[in-house]
């Protein structure tokens, strides 16, 4: 497997601690976000993630799985042991739940597409638009 990410991205930490906790041997292929613009917008790269977005982790398959959530899943699905849910079923729900306040609230507001928009339209500062 390859995983395509970037540092500072929580997305592509969220896999690479899963990979990790899992035993999984996986390469590492940098996206910087930043230098020359985003290599994330570079054709190569957008033809394993149309959204221009990481992680994406490329199977032996030669298929391409993006957005950290679903990747998640499928590791757990693919190699179930160890186990990243609780075996109980309320509390997979409380750890799901959890994942969607990361995931739908707390960092569409610190993602650096947002941010970068908020910068070039508008007079707020998006940082502290950000922590707000």
């Amino acid at each position: 497997m390859k995983l395509y990410g970037y540092w500072r991205s929580s997305c592509s930490w969220r896999v690479r601690i899963a990979l990790h906790y899992k035993g999984l041997s996986y390469v590492h292929r940098s996206v910087d976000l930043v230098a020359d613009g985003g290599q994330q917008f570079d054709m190569g790269y957008r033809v394993l993630n149309p959204m221009a977005q990481v992680p994406t982790l490329a199977l032996s398959s030669g298929e391409h799985l993006t957005q950290s959530v679903a990747i998640l899943e499928y590791l757990e699905e693919v190699h179930p042991n160890p186990a990243l849910l609780p075996s109980d079923v309320r509390e997979r729900a409380h750890v799901r739940q959890l994942v969607e306040v990361i995931n739908s609230g707390i960092q569409p507001l610190q993602n650096l597409a947002v941010l970068q928009r908020l910068r070039g339209q508008s007079s707020l500062d998006p940082k502290g638009w950000a922590r707000a």
